[in-house]
């Protein structure tokens, strides 16, 4: 089994020039880089206004999901780690403004210009970095910081992400909640283990009703969302509870809700942006009447 090409090396070092041809003349990743963009895009919830926006691509690559923006008649600024794959950009003649850049190290945009950005299987390059030289937590703080402060306000960052794992969705999610933002992770296709995708869908921002996050797609036609999911620790996944348990289930499941329960609730909560108060030696304790 192939593994993952970012515990392989660092991204300017996996996407040499071979790698960054390689990667760009396959038709199966342009068909599902392509895919993923125009996904990200809907995401976005742009105004239909007809006016083009000025986006981020980060992690462009080699300008594959650019190609997306530049079809939807928007502007954009592509920003990669990867010299070899900015060239390929160049050789293929992207319309969008390349700039050579470590997303870990910050973006170095002027505040509130972009008014959105999308980001294509590239943010959890940040968790794998080389930890002798990087501390992930460190970069993460400093991506999201810095993408939080050039976005207008009220605007998405909608990042595609592969999480490696349940702590590292989290990890992910909650620098992005402490920079600032709201939102949370939608989840295509949650049953199927080739079609599914995750996104975080963020806003700059406050919570607010506009910036509650979309529902995902379901294999069935249904719309999911994260609210309707729980997380499963010992799978490390978010699982989708199905919403036509008999009733004899449910009522056994109401007699487990003690305090390891509510603390879970609680935590998924916050990250999502909402207000929880905090926990306390009182907490899920159940009230004494007095009479």
């Amino acid at each position: 089994m192939t593994s993952r090409p970012e515990l392989q090396a660092p991204p300017e070092i996996f996407y040499n020039d071979g790698e960054a041809r390689k990667y760009t003349s396959s038709s199966r990743i342009i068909e599902i880089q392509a895919k993923l963009s125009e996904r990200a895009l809907e995401l976005l919830a742009l105004p239909s206004d007809d006016v083009p926006k000025i986006l981020l691509d980060i992690g462009c690559g080699s300008g594959l999901s650019g190609e997306t923006l530049t079809d939807n008649g928007h502007q954009w600024i592509g920003l990669d780690i990867s010299q070899s794959m900015l060239d390929v950009a160049l050789e293929r003649e992207v319309e969008g403004d390349l700039v050579l850049s470590d997303m870990g190290q910050g973006l170095g945009l002027r505040p509130g210009v972009i008014d959105g950005a999308i980001s294509i299987s590239a943010v959890q390059w940040l968790c794998n970095a080389d930890k002798s030289s990087h501390e992930p937590r460190i970069r993460l703080k400093a991506f999201f910081g810095s993408l939080y402060r050039c976005l207008a306000r009220g605007a998405r960052a909608v990042l595609q992400v592969y999480p490696e794992n349940l702590a590292q969705r989290e990890l992910i999610l909650g620098f992005a909640m402490r920079a600032g933002f709201s939102g949370g992770v939608v989840v295509d296709y949650p049953h199927s283990t080739k079609s599914r995708k995750e996104y975080l869908v963020l806003t700059c921002g406050p919570p607010s009703l506009s910036s509650a996050a979309p529902r995902g797609k379901g294999e069935d036609g249904e719309s999911w969302s994260d609210e309707d999911s729980s997380v499963d620790e010992d799978n490390q996944s978010i699982c989708v509870s199905d919403r036509h348990r008999p009733r004899k289930k449910q009522k056994l499941n109401k007699k487990m809700k003690g305090r390891e329960w509510v603390l879970r609730k609680k935590e998924q909560m916050r990250r999502k942006g909402n207000a929880v108060p905090t926990d306390t030696k009182y907490t899920a304790r159940k009230r004494k009447a007095r009479f």
